[in-house]
């Protein structure tokens, strides 16, 4: 039972020191997404599982342990990295597994409610109805080891290697099923079928877990809409979705919600009044996005570095200006200007709604009003602001950064224009490995490093279409 004496949640900022977060390291099902159904199961590609988890996650784990759990890695590195041991720290079902409580495994947290027979036997026929699965199966399920049922569940696996119903390979973007905003849980409501064995499991996880149980009247949960089920035909646009990638807490006051291809206007909505009625947040600024796959969620066109830095997209953050004189053929092609997010902010004591001019025009906002800055605000652009960079890699994720504390944030090697950007502005970068090799010598403590891009490896992570923003959870921060 994964146990944490002091657990609290509270999240009033994307910038305070982490202290503790929720997880899912790369399972059997992400090894099991096949070409054909990829774009189904939200992939771009299909991966290479040992190399996602060994090269590339392995090192997340343990730079998240130095942060966040030290005196459970500290000193134990080179053994658990020992070839004997097959690096097997990050797997929750290995011997070796590091079962922190502050590095929060939800495969973990999964397995801890399924001990309890009631609550198995209810997930799953809830997971057996929504995957159609038969009526022996389901009783097999019921009478499976805890622990074996957990791997199931998110894998889709039974017997090693049978598939009895599709994989889950997007729970390892622990964002997306739920954020936390002040003390209170937000449950998310996913836009594609995909997901939606994800935000069931989580629903259980946080209802039932004894680590959520002085929260259980903070969970908010968004409701579809008033007789959904009256729409005619199988029409999509309409549906109340939101998914925690369009959600940032950005002050203790204010949350950024951003419409996107997995958030809806519904969802947004529906997330407004729930946060004012729930008396959570004072404000709440909706960012429209252009709904394309290239942007998904909002965090993957802009996410907080410092009080006063972001990293964005330069060809989302200003809005073009007119041009006065144009060529007549201009009005019958595509209005760039259409590309452009749409920004509104809303405040619970109902005063008249905001309306932004750009997405540097509100994040200047934040840093200077919400957060009190006293130095001006800068921007890191994706790729330097250089084409064809910019996009690029926005693609892999150069604008979806992690911050461990104000100014330390994580990011992929591959997007090499963009960490330019990041020296030209004043930020030191360093490789994982080595990292971790200095605080394990002693060299380098966590608590000495200011303004630094950590460069984390991304051959196989990046086919995800995530970073490490994607790829956490917070549950804890300081506040700033």
């Amino acid at each position: 039972m994964i146990q944490n004496t002091d657990f609290k949640l509270s999240v009033t900022s994307e910038i305070g020191r982490l202290r503790s977060l929720l997880i899912h390291s790369p399972d059997s099902g992400l090894g099991k997404v096949v070409p054909s159904k990829a774009q189904d199961w939200l992939f771009e590609d299909i991966v290479h599982l040992d190399t996602m988890r060994a090269g590339e996650y392995d090192y997340y784990v343990k730079l998240l342990m130095y942060f966040l759990d030290e005196q459970k890695i500290k000193g134990k590195l080179n053994a658990i990295d020992a070839p004997e041991n097959n690096r097997r720290f990050y797997k929750p079902d290995d011997p070796d597994f590091h079962a922190s409580g502050k590095v929060v495994e939800m495969q973990s947290l999964l397995a801890d409610i399924l001990k309890d027979d009631k609550i198995r036997v209810k997930l799953v026929a809830a997971v057996c109805a929504i995957e159609s699965c038969d009526y022996r199966l389901q009783q097999r399920l019921c009478d499976t080891d805890a622990i074996e049922l957990a791997k199931i569940l998110i894998s889709g696996t039974m017997d090693h290697d049978k598939m009895i119903f599709a994989p889950i390979p997007n729970l390892i973007f622990s964002r997306d099923i739920g954020i936390i905003i002040n003390q209170h849980v937000l449950i998310n409501k996913p836009a594609k079928k995909a997901r939606t064995r994800e935000t069931l499991l989580a629903r259980y996880i946080f209802f039932n877990h004894p680590l959520f149980k002085a929260y259980t009247d903070n969970i908010i949960e968004i409701p579809e809409t008033v007789q959904y089920f009256l729409r005619p035909g199988e029409d999509q646009s309409e549906r109340t979705t939101l998914e925690g990638g369009d959600v940032m807490v950005v002050s203790t006051d204010h949350v950024i919600i951003g419409c996107s291809e997995r958030t809806s206007p519904s969802g947004a909505n529906e997330a407004i009044k729930l946060l004012f009625g729930h008396k959570v947040v004072k404000k709440v600024t909706i960012v429209k996005i252009p709904h394309k796959r290239d942007y998904m969620h909002i965090d993957t066109i802009f996410t907080q570095v410092k009080r006063n830095v972001w990293v964005l997209l330069g060809s989302l953050a200003i809005t073009k200006a007119a041009v006065k004189e144009i060529e007549p053929i201009a009005w019958f092609v595509d209005n760039k200007l259409k590309d452009q997010p749409e920004i509104i902010q809303f405040y619970a004591d109902k005063q008249q709604p905001h309306r932004f001019k750009s997405l540097e025009e509100l994040l200047n906002d934040i840093s200077q009003n919400d957060l009190h800055s006293t130095e001006p605000t800068k921007f890191i652009y994706s790729g330097n602001n250089t084409f064809p960079f910019d996009a690029r890699e926005q693609w892999t994720d150069s604008c979806n950064l992690l911050a461990l504390k104000e100014g330390v944030v994580l990011g992929y090697d591959r997007n090499d224009k963009t960490v330019e950007a990041f020296k030209q502005n004043g930020f030191s970068t360093i490789k994982v490995a080595d990292l971790l090799q200095q605080l394990e010598n002693n060299e380098l403590n966590t608590e000495d490093i200011k303004d630094t891009l950590i460069l984390m490896p991304s051959s196989e992570l990046s086919r995800a279409r995530g970073g490490f923003h994607c790829m956490s959870m917070p549950l804890l921060r300081d506040e700033i």
